[in-house]
């Protein structure tokens, strides 16, 4: 950007200070953009999929965590943000200069790491949607092309728009202003598609239970332990000495989904990117005010609005609701699932009999087919659903067009916009790593690091939309890093200097950060030691170590 047009819109942010508040937001609307590009980046596969779940495991109970999260997330990114406006450091460099390198570089390794995998359900998602959801004669599995040449075909254009959208942003202060711009328009079209699909539902003749939905917005930490209420009911009919493993099966998969709904509200490479695009944007301290509401309003509302019309659509059809085929035999069941359900019924065979290697698969299935009806409907409720599925779902309620079309456009929006700020961080991260700006060939190899999602669709098997949930997940263990770290740079009087918070203000800021930094840190150590158990905990602890000891050696050296 311009030194003119910096100081015009420094002067008209003065202007503005003055101004009615209508005026106000109509200004710092026009003005926005780094939380937008946040927005788009959050409303992608992983938001997708969690929404999808949380409606299918735990209907419209659960509706209130994607925003706690969320706004967990926007206090730490409000303190990073403030620290990068006030200073004008590149936050990398002030980690590694005024806190510790261990955690400077652990941020920055972890956020490229998190974009390499949270790109492969991004892929996923993108191909199923375009196979079953909106082309699915041109380049689903009964096409000419078949499953896999269609697979080929979607993976290669969409890597090659998204790469050549994200060279734009490195490009120039107006390869900037049209990125932003694009982003805006295609998160505003992703929350209409999902706002019309819900205004469909509730003007059907079922209608949906708002009562209910409005009830869901209620924080409730009863989920964590206890399965909903519809489940609850379906529990009764099991017999007593199989209920226990049914709900505890129900709860690991209910945990799961939000933990992954907590992990992709804001998640550890979304923190590189906000404080990045504002440097990008050439703002400073005049522009505190701007990128707080940038956040509120660009990055706080379309994910509320989005993710909770998925979570209704998905709870009104899904919910406590078994999939047709499976306990009554009479509808086709697409392979991955007819295989999940079976999984889960083998799991609760194992507890009283074990196959052998010459165990019949005759036998196997008589005994499948044996287990009581209301484990069999438990398990057929389970199964992971698709967006194929939530479109059928949805067709005899809102129609061919708004289920297929409108729902699909909205994956697909999600989708690549997702993609594109994956490489866009990717290239920040290795031009930062390098101490090089971002731009050039540089910041343009840097950004296809996140091409290892194109392996996505290849690679995975099961249904696309779960996928996002173990890499969500594993984003989850890595967020405590970044809260971490921030939280230090917002107490470092050597970095803020005059700037730093006094008084009630830094009490207060710095209690809202700890209780986000605390249940980010309980969140990722539960979910290390639940799929990695001791050797999470010594890889943690060896990190720890490591940033201790250099902190250490770096302070006693000083004092010499």
């Amino acid at each position: 950007m311009t030194a003119d047009r910096q100081e015009a819109e420094r002067q008209q942010l003065r202007e503005l200070q003055q101004s009615s508040t209508g005026r106000r937001f109509l200004g710092y609307f026009r003005l926005s953009g780094p939380g937008w590009l946040q927005s788009a980046l959050t409303l992608g596969g992983g938001s997708l999929s969690s929404s999808l779940y949380l409606g299918v495991l735990a209907g419209s109970s659960l509706l209130w965590i994607q925003p706690f999260a969320m706004l967990l997330g926007i206090v730490m990114l409000s303190a990073i943000g403030y620290v990068t406006l006030s200073t004008g450091e590149r936050p990398f460099q002030a980690l590694n200069r005024h806190v510790n390198p261990v955690l400077g570089w652990s941020w920055a390794l972890a956020s490229l790491a998190a974009n390499m995998v949270w790109a492969l359900p991004q892929y996923s998602l993108a191909s199923g949607v375009l196979q079953q959801n909106l082309l699915p004669g041109v380049l689903g599995p009964d096409s000419a092309l078949g499953a896999t040449g269609g697979k080929v075909v979607i993976v290669s254009v969409v890597l090659v728009l998204t790469t050549l959208v994200t060279w734009s942003y490195g490009r120039s202060g107006r390869g900037i202003r049209i990125y932003e711009r694009t982003l805006k328009i295609v998160v505003g079209l992703i929350v209409l598609c999902f706002v019309g699909v819900v205004i469909r539902l509730a003007t059907a003749a079922e209608g949906l239970d708002w009562s209910a939905i409005f009830k869901g917005f209620v924080p409730s930490f009863s989920s964590i332990f206890e399965p909903s209420e519809q489940f609850r009911s379906m529990l009764e009919s099991v017999g007593a000495e199989h209920r226990e493993f049914w709900r505890t099966i129900i709860i690991d998969k209910q945990r799961d989904v939000m933990m992954a709904a907590v992990a992709t509200a804001v998640g550890i490479n979304m923190t590189f990117l906000f404080p990045y695009s504002l440097l990008k944007r050439g703002w400073g301290k005049e522009y505190r005010g701007l990128a707080t509401f940038d956040l509120s309003t660009g990055m706080l509302i379309p994910f509320v609005l989005a993710t909770s019309c998925v979570v209704v659509a998905a709870s009104s059809r899904f919910h406590a609701e078994p999939r047709p085929g499976l306990v009554d035999i009479g509808a086709e069941v697409p392979a991955a699932q007819q295989k999940d359900y079976n999984g889960l019924l083998k799991k609760r065979l194992a507890v009283e009999w074990k196959p052998t290697v010459e165990t019949a698969p005759d036998e196997m299935r008589t005994r499948l087919d044996g287990l009581p009806v209301a484990e069999r409907t438990i398990a057929a409720t389970l199964v992971k659903r698709d967006a194929f599925d939530l479109a059928l779902a949805l067709e005899p309620l809102t129609g061919r067009f708004f289920a297929n079309v409108i729902f699909g456009l909205g994956v697909l929006g999600m989708t690549l916009s997702t993609i594109s700020l994956l490489m866009l961080i990717s290239g920040l991260v290795i031009c930062e790593i390098f101490g090089r700006p971002p731009e050039g060939w540089l910041f343009r190899i840097g950004t296809l690091a996140a091409a290892t999602g194109a392996l996505g669709p290849f690679l995975w098997s099961k249904a696309a939309f779960w996928l996002a949930i173990p890499t969500s997940i594993f984003g989850l263990t890595l967020l405590p890093i970044a809260y971490l770290s921030f939280f230090f740079l917002m107490n470092r009087p050597a970095l803020l200097g005059g700037e730093m918070p006094r008084g009630p203000k830094r009490w207060l800021g710095n209690g809202a950060m700890l209780i986000a930094a605390g249940l980010a840190t309980v969140a990722s150590g539960w979910m290390i030691w639940v799929n990695s158990n001791i050797y999470g905990v010594a890889a943690v602890a060896t990190l720890l170590m490591g940033a201790f000891m250099l902190h250490f050696i770096r302070a006693t050296s000083k004092n010499d």
